[in-house]
C-alpha cells in the first residue's frame, strides 16, 4: 500500500461516510499516522506504508467516520497562527474566535491586566499574552481543561496565570482593564440539532449554558463589571441570535458598545466599556 493509494482509499471512505472535506481529512490523518507534515505525502507518494502506519491510519479513519473530530484524533488545532494541543476536555478553537482576540488586542494598552474567562485550551489567553506582553490571567471551572491550557502555555512560552474558579470569582474588585470571554452559549433545547461532532464529542460544560443559552452571559456580565476597573473593556463572543438579549443585559453600567461581525456577516463579538 503506497501513500498515494492510501490517500485515494481514505478519501473514498470518507466521501461515502459523508465527511466534510474528505481529501483534506484523509491527508491530515495519514500525515498524523506517519508522523509527518502533509507536504511529505506528495514528495513520497510511492513510498510503501509500514504495517504500523497502515494500522494507525485505518484506526483514525474509523474514528472520523464515527464522528470524532479530526482535531481530537490528531490532538492539534491551529489558532491565531499557532498550534494548540487539544483533547476532548476542551472545545476545539474556532476561527470565529480569532475575532474576539482581534477585538481584545485593539483595546489592551501597555501595562494593562487582562482576564480570559473560560480558558479551555488557553487559545485566547495565550494569544493575548504573546501578542501584547500584557499580564494575562485565565479561569476555567474544569481542572482538566486547565491542565491542557497550562500545557499549551508552557509549549508556547506564554506567561499566563491559570486559576480554577467559577467565572471571575477568585479575583478582587477592580482587578482588570480588559475581560474577554467565549462563554458557553448553547441552549439545552438545541442539543439534538447540533452536529454530532459537537454534540457527542465536545465537553458539555463548555457548550451548554442552560435552558435558554443566556444563563452564563447573565452571570458573567455581573462578575465582569465587578472585576473591571472603571473604563475597562468587556469583550464577549456571541452565540447565534444572542446579540439583542445580551445587549439588553448591558443597559445599566455599560457604554460605548460595538459589535464586530465575522466573515459571514454574523454578529460575533460584542465590546462594551464599564462606565464609572
Amino acid at each position: 500500500m503506497t501513500v498515494h493509494t492510501a490517500l485515494l482509499q481514505g478519501t473514498k471512505l470518507l466521501e461515502a461516510g459523508v465527511i466534510g472535506v474528505p481529501r483534506l481529512t484523509a491527508e491530515v490523518l495519514l500525515a498524523h499516522a506517519l508522523g509527518r507534515e502533509r507536504a511529505y505525502l506528495y514528495a513520497h507518494a510511492e513510498e510503501e506504508l509500514s504495517e504500523v502506519a497502515w494500522l494507525h491510519y485505518g484506526r483514525y479513519l474509523h474514528e472520523r467516520l464515527k464522528g470524532k473530530p479530526t482535531q481530537y484524533i490528531t490532538g492539534r488545532q491551529e489558532f491565531y497562527g499557532r498550534e494548540f494541543l487539544v483533547t476532548p476536555d476542551v472545545l476545539i478553537p474556532r476561527p470565529e474566535t480569532e475575532h474576539l482576540v482581534e477585538a481584545a488586542l485593539a483595546r489592551i494598552r501597555p501595562g494593562d491586566k487582562a482576564l480570559d474567562i473560560g480558558a479551555g485550551s488557553g487559545a485566547i489567553a495565550i494569544s493575548l499574552a504573546l501578542e501584547t506582553g500584557a499580564a494575562v490571567c485565565a479561569t476555567d471551572i474544569s481542572d482538566a481543561a486547565l491542565r491542557v491550557a497550562s500545557g499549551n502555555s508552557r509549549r508556547l512560552a506564554a506567561s499566563v496565570t491559570f486559576l480554577a474558579c467559577d467565572l471571575a470569582s477568585c479575583f478582587a474588585d477592580r482587578s482588570f482593564d480588559v475581560v474577554a470571554s467565549n462563554p458557553p452559549y448553547v441552549s439545552r433545547s438545541d442539543q439534538p440539532v447540533l452536529q454530532r461532532e459537537v454534540r457527542d464529542f465536545e465537553p458539555e460544560v463548555a457548550l451548554f449554558a442552560g435552558p435558554t443559552g443566556l444563563e452564563v452571559y447573565q452571570r458573567l456580565i455581573v462578575d465582569a463589571r465587578r472585576v473591571l476597573r472603571p473604563g475597562g473593556w468587556l469583550l464577549l463572543e456571541l452565540g447565534y441570535n444572542s446579540l439583542e438579549p445580551v445587549r439588553a443585559m448591558l443597559e445599566t453600567g455599560w457604554g460605548d458598545s460595538t459589535v464586530l461581525p465575522d466573515l459571514a456577516g454574523v454578529p460575533r463579538v460584542l465590546s462594551t466599556r464599564r462606565v464609572k
